[in-house]
């Protein structure tokens, strides 16, 4: 599996291999960038086809957490971790607690959080072993689960996205389609409803969508014919990729916001919905929220730093997500660019000519190499 030539190999500062015959355990870390401070992401546990798969996943992962960290103006860098396999029926304590001495031997240099397949309990389990963790504080609104951060930044890029695009000032009878229904797009979802949004979903855990049909008024779509909905609105909430060649012809929407990773699955997507006037949020920018949240949440592990500040802090940069996007829409209109292009030059101008790279000291410097790998 080569890493340098993978077509998703972004200058990567580390990319790091462990398995454990013990406990079952495959995973990888990527650190994408860490010129603006340690590298934090969540941990994702899928059941990959193959390791490819996985190497592509995490690669494209972690070097969004750079733009993210950076658009929502952190000082944190941009890393990932998979395991692969099945969350439901091969993972264990043993496994998790594996992990853990996994990002324990990167020094500090990634810190992870919760992501798909994982949760905050999971989290708990590897910081047996390492304390290299974050969005499980007990302090916060959600006892460190940074979803709720994640879902209501989404439904605040939408709402911006409408009012650009749409020149609405309330999402009342918006038609929205959502395709993923897990902590992140459920809460969306009601968020939406709450706002009187007309809502069309879909997801591959049927009693999801019944829930969302009894509480949230939702209308039950089929798998993919959620994307050819005549709505205002397609919100992607599920794995990455959505936009692609089979799904593309099919969108009638005219505004792409979701909470997804990667949701284009090439440039060339975000080219097209550009030239047909579709507004896409560049999903690292929308899905912000989760990291907002459980870098101030990190932040209360000082003592001059409260939960007071945490709730104002939070809610401050979480609404700046808002204001960000709107400068992005509008810098795309002006220059005729997609707005995944702008958002891109906006982060790279922020990481690149950032001095302040965190470097390992002699209390957190990994173990033997930058590529630590472990088999036993």
């Amino acid at each position: 599996m080569s890493v340098f030539s993978h077509r998703e190999f972004d200058n990567h500062q580390q990319v790091a291999f462990f398995k454990d015959k013990k406990t079952g355990l495959k995973a990888i870390i990527a650190v994408h960038n860490t010129n603006l401070g340690q590298a934090l992401g969540g941990c994702r546990m899928w059941p990959y086809a193959t390791d490819e798969e996985a190497l592509t996943d995490v690669l494209r992962l972690s070097r969004g957490m750079t733009y993210k960290s950076a658009l929502a103006n952190l000082k944190l860098g941009g890393g990932k971790a998979v395991i692969i396999g099945d969350p439901r029926s091969q993972k264990s304590d043993e496994l998790l607690y594996a992990m853990g001495d996994f990002i324990e031997g990167l020094g500090g240099r990634y810190i992870t959080a919760e992501d798909s397949g994982t949760s905050v309990p999971d989290i708990l389990k590897m910081s047996q072993r390492t304390s290299y963790i974050s969005g499980v504080d007990k302090a916060s609104d959600h006892g460190g689960d940074p979803s709720p951060s994640t879902a209501y930044g989404v439904f605040v890029s939408l709402r911006e996205a409408v009012t650009y695009k749409l020149g609405r000032a309330n999402l009342q009878g918006l038609r929205v389609a959502i395709q993923g229904l897990g902590n992140v797009g459920y809460r969306l979802a009601e968020y939406l409803h709450e706002a009187g949004a007309e809502l069309f979903v879909t997801d591959i855990v049927q009693a999801n969508v019944d829930r969302a049909v009894g509480e949230l008024n939702a209308t039950a779509v089929a798998g993919d014919k959620i994307f050819a909905l005549d709505v205002d609105v397609f919100a992607p909430c599920a794995l990455g990729a959505a936009i692609n060649d089979q799904t593309i012809d099919q969108l009638r929407a005219t505004i792409v916001a979701g909470a997804a990773n990667n949701q284009l699955a090439t440039t060339d997507h975000g080219q097209l919905l550009h030239n047909r006037g579709v507004l896409y949020a560049p999903d690292y920018v929308v899905n912000a929220g989760g990291i907002i949240d459980v870098y101030y949440q990190r932040k209360m592990l000082s003592a001059d730093y409260s939960a007071e500040n945490y709730a104002s802090d939070l809610s401050t940069k979480v609404e700046g997500i808002g204001t960000t996007l709107k400068e992005i829409f509008a810098r795309s209109e002006a220059e005729n660019l997609p707005t995944f292009v702008i958002a891109d030059r906006v982060a790279e101008e922020r990481f690149n000519s950032a001095t302040n790279c965190w470097q390992p000291t002699r209390s957190n410097a990994p173990m033997a190499t930058q590529s630590y790998s472990k088999s036993v």
